[in-house]
């Protein structure tokens, strides 16, 4: 019975030496979780001892496990690395269509812009409107547009801040006239087409308090052909009305087949102090066609996209998944966890909601494994073989000495 014993201690040691060697190998693996060998005795229940307790006859490992304590984040600088602090799994799809879970986020894109390992699994997640908020719960591949521009937007709002000096002439009761450029602003404004139309708003003096707005410098010949608001104030030097309450201008497209657009007016934030006419705010919505230039992604797992236009749009939200039973979870290739009936079903949430940690971009989550700690476990396991040998050595001298009696 001792080389039975023997021999399953020189078993299991040897095992838990393929398991340090294993963490050993992977110190600096992305995202991988120190593993450990976890040893049960092995007992006959028939087998009693003289003082009537059943005797051990050896040990087995009755399983590995994986710690998943957080792993150390260090700074990349790459936009399209990222560290998970705190809970939860990144969720990807497998060439072969299955899903899996993994802790590296050492992410690429691939030549149709989707976001993958680089064992080419997708990275799933929620679509967002261009806002970053989640218009469903269905999760798909994140997939940033780079094969194509995005397109264009027609300008249809503009919105203007600025002081008008209170101590300006009223028009007309001076000679010469104030010019009615002499309180004006421009601004560049887009078609559907991205075309860029320059676009101007000019102010006049009418009487105290009281300006109106036009849309054309020509207008001193025909007062009223282009006028766009009467903007009165108070006593205050605040905007108390404007007439109409949502003035337009109307901008003339270069495409004949376009036409005209006519963008409102928010003038809500002037006013009229008795300092020079300045502009402290002038924005538009509308914008060019523009490629695809960069990305980042936000704690909350927000994937934000900038264009060469200047501008930038959410294209999607990162989800995490998180299980009951985390030990449950079967190791794979290429540091992915698949489920099991030992995990159960994922959880699927937001990054930064709930249970689940927030994402950082240009990080990546160094592997928990601490290698003195492992090279210290390598030298008592490689002592517990070389222990269980001897007990097989010690077995064999006491038969040699039983066959020799005579």
């Amino acid at each position: 019975m001792s080389f039975q014993t023997g021999l399953s201690g020189l078993n299991a040691a040897s095992r838990n030496l393929d398991v340090i060697g294993n963490n050993i190998a992977n110190a600096n693996t992305v995202g991988a979780k120190v593993a450990r060998a976890e040893f049960s005795e092995i007992v006959a229940a028939s087998t009693l001892a003289a003082n009537g307790r059943t005797a051990g006859i050896g040990v087995e490992v009755a399983a590995v496990s994986q710690q998943f304590t957080q792993g150390a984040v260090n700074l990349t600088g790459s936009a399209q690395d990222i560290a998970i602090n705190g809970a939860g799994f990144f969720r990807v799809t497998l060439p072969d269509g299955s899903a899996a879970y993994t802790r590296a986020g050492e992410f690429k894109l691939d030549t149709t812009g989707n976001i993958v390992t680089n064992a080419g699994a997708k990275l799933m997640g929620y679509p967002t409107s261009v806002d970053g908020v989640a218009t469903s719960n269905t999760l798909q591949p994140m997939q940033l547009p780079t094969s194509s521009p995005i397109p264009a937007r027609s300008t249809t709002a503009i919105a203007a801040e600025f002081n008008l000096n209170a101590a300006a002439p009223v028009w007309n009761a001076s000679v010469p006239n104030v010019p009615l450029t002499t309180f004006g602003t421009s601004l560049t404004t887009y078609d559907s087409q991205g075309s860029a139309i320059p676009a101007s708003v000019y102010m006049r003096k009418t009487a105290n308090d009281t300006w109106q707005v036009f849309t054309d410098p020509t207008s001193d010949a025909s007062a009223t052909a282009s006028l766009a608001a009467t903007l009165t104030f108070d006593v205050n030097g605040q905007l108390t009305s404007s007439v109409p309450a949502t003035p337009t201008v109307s901008i003339t497209s270069p495409n004949p087949i376009i036409g005209a657009i006519t963008p409102t007016l928010d003038f809500s934030k002037a006013t009229q102090y008795a300092t020079a006419f300045t502009v402290t705010d002038l924005t538009q919505d509308g914008y060019a066609p523009g490629d695809f230039v960069a990305m980042s992604i936000g704690e909350n797992g927000v994937i934000s996209a900038r264009y060469s236009n200047g501008q930038t749009q959410a294209t999607g939200q990162i989800a995490l998944a998180d299980f009951r039973n985390v030990q449950g979870l079967r190791p794979t290739a290429n540091g992915n966890w698949v489920e099991t009936m030992a995990s159960g079903q994922p959880i699927v949430g937001e990054p930064g909601s709930g249970k689940f940690g927030a994402l950082r971009s240009g990080a990546l989550e160094e592997s928990n494994i601490d290698l003195t700690a492992e090279l210290v476990n390598m030298m008592t396991a490689q002592r517990t073989y070389q222990a269980n040998a001897q007990t097989i050595k010690t077995q064999d001298q006491v038969l040699s000495t039983l066959t020799q009696l005579r």
